[in-house]
């Protein structure tokens, strides 16, 4: 029978040479450990993702929101497959000026939006998923809680960005009621995390003519959603430029 090895795997150091894309050929010690505030901790997060990326990142408003996306998810794959619609960084900042209302599909990500920066920029955030009138109604139809929220929301006289980072289901909704004239958020940001109908319901959304940031493909989360509305806001308050 064949033994297992005792040999341990060389791990991995973003930030040390060497550490990004290959392991560190050596054992790590206290002395690799970078001792750094909170705030610069960020900072340099920041300066890895810029030098891993090798200039892929735009140079104009969508860089920040790419960056924050990568930091929050350590994926480089959003180089590639995170989309933006003509504009729509400039739309969602008016938007938010205006003191639209951010709808989530989670409480995760309505959790993880900065309230501060929210409060800041005169705007709300809701998210209706746990609401009693929103589950019975889905039970009635047969349907899921994401779908009926954007019902909900359709109903709602104010202009609305609306972040899906978990349910497909809710990205299809909003395809229907546009297509009905029944709601016309002022950004969509789609990205749901998942398998079924995720793919498909993140093209849907780029065909409506409504400005978007999708994430192509099958990545996407409630930490992701949130971490766009954070982007945005920060972009408006100047907080954590």
């Amino acid at each position: 029978m064949e033994k297992n090895s005792s040999k341990t795997q060389e791990p991995h150091f973003p930030g040390v040479p060497g550490g990004s894309d290959q392991s560190v050929q050596r054992r790590v010690t206290p002395d690799d450990i970078e001792r750094l505030g909170p705030m610069e901790i960020e900072r340099r997060s920041f300066e890895i993702i810029s030098e891993e990326a090798s200039g892929r990142i735009p140079d104009d408003e969508r860089a920040m929101i790419i960056k924050r996306v990568i930091h929050t998810s350590a994926d480089f794959d959003y180089l590639d497959n995170l989309c933006f619609s003509e504009g729509a960084v400039g739309y969602a900042l008016d938007a938010l000026r205006k003191g639209a209302w951010i709808i989530t599909d989670t409480n995760m990500a309505l959790s993880g939006i900065n309230k501060p920066s929210l409060k800041k920029a005169g705007c709300e955030a809701f998210c209706f998923m746990a609401d009693e009138d929103v589950a019975q109604k889905a039970r009635e139809l047969g349907v899921t809680r994401a779908s009926v929220c954007v019902d909900k929301a359709a109903a709602c006289a104010h202009p609305l960005i609306y972040a899906v980072g978990n349910a497909p289901t809710a990205l299809i909704r909003l395809y229907e009621l546009i297509q009905d004239g029944k709601i016309r958020p002022e950004l969509i940001i789609g990205v749901p995390v998942g398998f079924v109908n995720v793919v498909q319901s993140k093209e849907l959304i780029m065909q409506t003519g409504i400005p978007y940031i999708v994430a192509r493909g099958r990545k996407g989360g409630s930490n992701v959603a949130a971490c766009i509305c954070n982007a945005l806001l920060y972009m408006l308050d100047g907080s954590r430029d």
